[in-house]
């Protein structure tokens, strides 16, 4: 499993409408001055932000109001003694880069890329693993957020398993695959790897916002 599926509305742009991709909700505001489109969780979700207005959504947090009050009570809130990481991909591949922040404050703490061609899942697990050692070496006691199952699987198996093909443009992220890789076998840590709840709580703070 990768990212949850995100539907695009468009309320103001030169298609509006509904949309299944980025790239296809970019190409139907760009240019657009003034543009109002936001992102949802749902088809359910969009389509009754499509038959509303924009200004009932503008502003809101992403994520917001996709959980019932019981639902956010159980959850709770995010423990922000904590690092979040993320990744972002221009295509699958495309240009590939990752970073990791302070969950509370948004400050930077490192940041890989851009890197020619890799994948959304290649760049999550590299953030959790650089994540790892960055909080070893600090010998802190953060946690670490991240939204992806997928990297969460990976990491724990001590293994990228992506079906990339490793190629002249991509080796130098394969190298850094590998030194990973072999971090996660040569050593140990006792940080918690926890998956952020995104419905609940919005965007993870390490998003680049691109969506």
């Amino acid at each position: 499993m990768g990212k949850r599926k995100k539907f695009y509305v468009v309320w103001k742009g030169k298609r509006p409408g509904i949309y299944e991709t980025w790239e296809d909700c970019k190409a139907a505001i760009d240019g657009v001055k003034g543009a109002e489109y936001k992102s949802f969780a749902t088809f359910q979700l969009a389509k009754k932000a499509y038959n509303g207005n924009y200004e009932e959504y503008k502003g809101k947090k992403k994520g917001e109001s996709q959980l019932s009050p019981e639902a956010l009570l159980k959850i709770g809130q995010p423990n922000f003694h904590s690092i979040s990481v993320d990744a972002a991909s221009s295509g699958n591949p495309g240009i590939m880069e990752y970073q990791g922040v302070d969950t509370k404050t948004k400050k930077k703490f490192f940041k890989q890329g851009p890197f020619e061609q890799g994948t959304n899942n290649i760049g999550e697990f590299l953030a959790i693993v650089h994540g790892l050692a960055f909080l070893k070496d600090r010998n802190s006691d953060r946690i670490i957020y991240t939204d992806s199952r997928t990297a969460i699987s990976w990491v724990r198996k001590k293994k990228c398993n992506t079906n990339l093909p490793e190629n002249p443009k991509n080796k130098a992220l394969f190298d850094l695959i590998r030194r990973a890789e072999k971090w996660l076998e040569t050593n140990s840590y006792n940080t918690p790897i926890v998956k952020w709840e995104t419905k609940a709580w919005g965007e993870i703070p390490a998003d680049f916002g691109r969506k």
